[in-house]
Parts: C-alpha cells; structure tokens; sequence
C-alpha cells in the first residue's frame, strides 16, 4: 500500500514538471502583440505608447538599445498580460529595425522587431477633402466582388456568403473598388469614403465594418494592408482621395481583448453580464453634451451607455485607452497617406478626449480633414461640434467638418410637401439656409441625400423622379461638401421596406460576375435609371470646374409660386438654379433680381442645349434647371 502511494505521487510530481515545461515552452513560443507595430521618424508625436500583449508579460522587462529611441517610462496594467511602454524618439534617430527585448530571469527572453520608417510626405502635404470634392460613400461588402476567393475565411466566425440575405455577407471587397476607380473618376467623384474595412470577426452581420474587432488589422474578406495602402495609392493617381471611416466609441464584443482586457475601467459599464438585456446601452440623447440642464444620469447613459449591446463602450477617460486611439488613427492617416477621416457617432463618446483627438491629427496634419457624424437635425446643436464654434461652455472641438442632418431634412420635408406655405414647403429650405449664420464655415459642412443609415433618397422622395432631381441639383449648387451613396446615381431604392438596413445597402448591379445588369457598363440598365446616372454625371463634372459653386457667393431669393432661385456668383462667372415644384413651367418676372445686374449677361443651360437671358421676362422649366454664364 505504501509503495502504491509512493508511485503515485512520483507520477503527480513528474506531471507537473512536465506541465510546467509545457506552458514554458508556450510561452517563449507565442507571438507577442505590439500596438501599434511600427512608427516614424520626423512626427510631431515623437512620444508614443506601445500596448504590449502577451501572456504573463508584465513580469519580463523590456529593454532596447536603439540610437535615438528610449523607453522613458513602463507601465503595468491589471492584468498581468499587458504592458504600456512610453518610447521617446528623438531627432537623432533614423529608420531602420530594432529589437524590443523582453527579459525574465530563468525564463527564455522574448522579443518583438519594431520599425521606424520614413514618411511617403510631408505633413503640410497631407490635404484633407474640403468643398472642391464630391465624397463618393461606399459600402464595400455590397459594392463589387473583385476577389471572389476571399469571401470566406475560415478562422473567422462568420463564413456564410449569403447574397440573398441583406444582413450576411456578399463578397465585396477592396479590389473591387479598385477595379472601379475608372468610373467612379468619370462620374465625376474626387474623395471615396468606404465604411470600415477593419476586421469584423462577429457571429453575424459583421458586413457593415462598425464592430471592429481589431484596430490594426484589415478584414481578411476585404484585402490585406497593402491592398488597401494600393487602394489610397491608385486612387490618388487618379486624382481621387481616400477618407478612411473611423470608430472611436465603441469595438465590437468579438474583439480580441475582451476576453482579457487590460484595465477595470477600459469599458463603460465593465463587468460580466448574464444576459444582453442586462448590458445598458446608450439612450441616444446626444443633446445633453449641450443641455445646460441635464441630468447626470441622462448624460452617463449617452457617453458611457454601449451603442448596442454587441458593442461594447471604449472608455476613453482611462488614459492608456485615449493614447492607444489617438495613436491609431494617426497610424492609419500616415500608413495610408489619407485624405481625410469620417469619425463614427461623434457625440457618443467622452467629448473632452475628442477635442484631444480631433486636436492631435490636426496638429500633426495642419492641413487636413475630419468629418464628425452628429446625427440630429437642429443645426444649432450641428454648429456646435464645429471648428471656431463660440461656444458658450468655452468647448473647442478641433473639428472642422460635420454632416448635415439638418439641411438633409428640410430638403425632403420641402420637395415632398410641395408649393410652400407660411412655413412649408421650400420655404423650409430658404429658412434652414438662413441659419447658416450658425456655422463657423458653411462650406465646411457635408451635405448628402441620403446615407448608409437611411432611407434611399429615392424611397425618400416616393420614386420621383424629378423630386430626385431637385434635391440632387440643389445640394451640388450649395455652399457646401457634398456626399453622394453609392448607387444613388441609378436611382437605387429601399421602398419594399423602408428603414431595412440590408435593403438599404443593395449590391450595385454588375459588382458581382454574372450580374444581369452592369451599372458601371450600363449594359441592360434601365433607361431611367441611365439618364439619371447621366444627370449627376454631368452636374458633377460641371461642379469640378465651376469657380461659381466652388468660390463664389451665395445668394438666394425667397421662393415664390413654388419657385426657388438660387444664385452663386464669382468675378468669372455666375450660375443660377431654380427649384420648380410646380408641374408644367412657370414663367416669372426678371424685376425680381433686378440687383443682381444680370440683364447683359446670356446663360447657357448646363444640362441641355438652351440659353437664359435676364433682360425680359423669363420662363422657368419644371422640376431642376441650371444655367451658367460661361
């Protein structure tokens, strides 16, 4: 019995050194996570963190011997797999590869290769999208199959390619996109905003890019990074920017850190729930970074609440996360060469570190642009995120663009109401402009029809056609940055079921081999669905050279017998549109813009081959027209 027992604690005991000799082995076998994986030389941010990932990492030391490079300060974290490593890089340091070397004693060191490398530009030469561009917004899973043999990767937990379900993927991809730069240049288009193409690995929907689930990786199903630093490249070539999508309030649950994260306070509401329905998500009161009356818990649930319960709220007020987003986004604005950043739920987020944020790229890029999403149509709270704002809590946001939720509004308010009223119809419009004296820089402001989030433009406007028209021509002529969904340019529509996001976001016909109709070919499209691509083809092009639209002034007269004259005017040529609800033309007389001197000037129609002259009476064609006097 005795020597039994002897056995079989030997054998415990050899178990256990053989365990241990496992996980040893383990251990200096695993790759050790580094974010971000490489940095500059020359940057204004010559002071960066280092997020290091590995298991049982904050009992090794880092050490580095590297000219011009130190680690000026470490951090643990608490959780023992992490580590916060401030480098200094100074002037004297130059590209190259170095070895970070993480030490134990008794234990086989671990190291991570980290690169600095040479900036492709200057800083001042990063120029960012501004109101000489039309933005050209993509879904990229719905847009075009250019590689259909990455549309599953196995690893990930969504694999099904369903292109008969709006909410599963389809296959679009980054090479798809690029295999249609030709016509979205021809169309007219200057900058390309594609929704995220970060990885999404999520159990479903992960299509649409807003769960990310890791920050420095591009979706395997969308490319690789250099397919998307080729995207950035060929488009430029083309003389068409990349604004890269961005989401700095939330990741997705499937993100690789949420089963170990670093802090107890890198979330909101951080803790372990036992049902999604226990998980508080935000109340979408984005009006209480303003209220000077809200409550404190009405305030919380917006900031802190998570967006939806599959996507869990960054804590931005913890600050290793606030650095580890600043750093990311400066990242990919440098590894890409971007032309701009759209940021996700802009007012969802702790506002002070968006200040930081938007404050920081702009200090490194003094040139370039950011467009925030704020999501409610009272231009007053609009104007607020604004650049220059003047603010009455003293809050400077460094932002210099946002959308127009506002105007987007009065546009299909007016044209679906008809002849205006006391305050109907395009009255609303003329109002709505009038309150421009809100925005620090008009220009500055994204207008769009419609986007990813929203009704179809066309679905909007009850599948008329000229209505469509009208609120297509009316946004080109505005003082303003214009933004155009894909697929808007053939009259897509969501009218079999109105707010279905899959629906919203339809495949563009010829994206896919073997598509019975090719939108970018024209081959089979409808007849109307063409004369209206060749509509905004015309409008945008004319708009890329008008100095009009582009510099001049706007000035508009109040509408009248459901007329609406919109004039801009430069030294070098003036153009006037006119908005006609009526159902056959209208004619008006010329007394009315008797200030404008135009009576010795003839104006030639933009979109057909007739002319305009302001020294008699005039008639004005139903729907949208356009005249320019060049």
């Amino acid at each position: 019995m005795k020597l039994k027992t002897q056995s079989t604690f030997l054998k415990l005991i050899f178990g256990c050194f053989f365990l241990l000799n496992l996980f040893s082995v383990d251990l200096n076998a695993q790759d050790i996570r580094v974010e971000p994986p490489n940095w500059w030389v020359g940057m204004q941010m010559n002071e960066i963190q280092l997020l290091v990932h590995a298991n049982g990492i904050s009992t090794y030391e880092p050490q580095l011997k590297y000219k011009g490079v130190e680690i000026t300060e470490i951090h643990k974290a608490d959780s023992p797999n992490y580590l916060f490593i401030d480098l200094k890089i100074s002037e004297v340091a130059e590209t190259g590869i170095f070895e970070i070397k993480f030490k134990k004693k008794g234990t086989k060191n671990l190291s991570f290769d980290f690169e600095l490398k040479s900036r492709e530009q200057s800083a001042e030469d990063f120029v960012g999208f501004d109101h000489t561009d039309v933005v050209y917004l993509i879904t990229p899973d719905r847009f075009a199959n250019g590689d259909p043999s990455n549309d599953v990767v196995k690893s990930l937990r969504e694999t099904k390619v369903d292109r008969s379900s709006g909410y599963a993927r389809h296959g679009g991809d980054i090479q798809g996109i690029i295999d249609h730069l030709d016509y979205i240049s021809e169309m007219g288009f200057t900058s390309i905003w594609s929704s995220p193409l970060l990885t999404n690995d999520m159990e479903n929907s992960s299509y649409h890019g807003y769960a990310i689930t890791d920050f420095y990786e591009v979706d395997p199903r969308f490319g690789d990074l250099e397919l998307y630093k080729a995207l950035s490249q060929k488009a430029s070539e083309k003389g068409i920017g990349l604004i890269m999508d961005m989401v700095a309030n939330h990741c997705g649950s499937g993100h690789w850190w949420m089963d170990d994260l670093p802090f107890e306070n890198w979330l909101n509401f951080q803790k372990k729930y036992e049902s999604e329905e226990e998980i508080p998500t935000s109340n979408h009161k984005r009006s209480t970074n303003q209220d000077p009356y809200a409550s404190d818990i009405d305030t919380k649930l917006n900031n802190q609440g998570w967006f939806v319960t599959t996507m869990p709220d960054l804590n931005q007020k913890n600050s290793f996360l606030a650095q580890y987003i600043i750093q990311n986004s400066i990242w990919w604005v440098e590894t890409l060469q971007l032309h701009g950043i759209r940021q996700d739920t802009y007012p969802y987020p702790d506002k002070d570190f968006m200040s930081d944020w938007a404050g920081a790229i702009m200090s490194e890029y003094p040139n370039f642009n950011i467009v925030g999403e704020e999501w409610t149509t009272d231009q007053v709270l609009v104007s607020y995120w604004q650049d220059g704002a003047q603010n009455k809590d003293g809050y400077e946001s460094n932002l210099r663009s946002v959308m127009d939720f506002p105007m987007q509004m009065k546009i299909v308010q007016a044209l679906n109401e008809g002849n205006e009223g006391w305050g109907n119809g395009l009255v609303k419009i003329y109002e709505g402009l009038a309150n421009d004296f809100t925005y620090p820089e008009p220009k500055d402001i994204m207008i769009f029809p419609d986007n990813h989030d929203m009704d179809r433009i066309f679905t909007q406007l009850n599948e008329d056609i000229e209505k469509t028209k009208m609120a297509l021509g009316l946004i080109f002529t505005l003082p303003r940055t214009p933004q155009i969904y894909y697929g808007t340019e053939i009259l897509m529509d969501n009218s079999d079921k109105r707010g279905d996001h899959g629906l919203i976001r339809t495949d563009f016909p010829g994206g896919w081999e073997g598509d019975p109709i090719n939108a970018f070919t024209g081959e089979n499209l409808d007849t109307e669905k063409k004369q209206f691509q060749n509509f905004l083809k015309t409008l945008l092009n004319f708009r890329k050279n008008s100095k009009a639209i582009l510099e001049g002034e706007m000035v508009h007269f109040v509408p009248f017998d459901g007329i609406y004259p919109v004039f801009r005017i430069h030294e070098d040529e003036i153009v006037v549109t006119f908005l006609n609800t009526n159902s056959e033309e209208k004619q008006i007389k010329t007394s009315r813009f008797e200030e404008l001197n135009l009576s010795k000037i003839k104006f030639r129609s933009v979109l057909e081959n007739s002319e305009l002259s302001f020294d008699k009476d005039i008639r004005v064609p139903s729907g949208f027209s356009i005249f320019s006097s060049n």
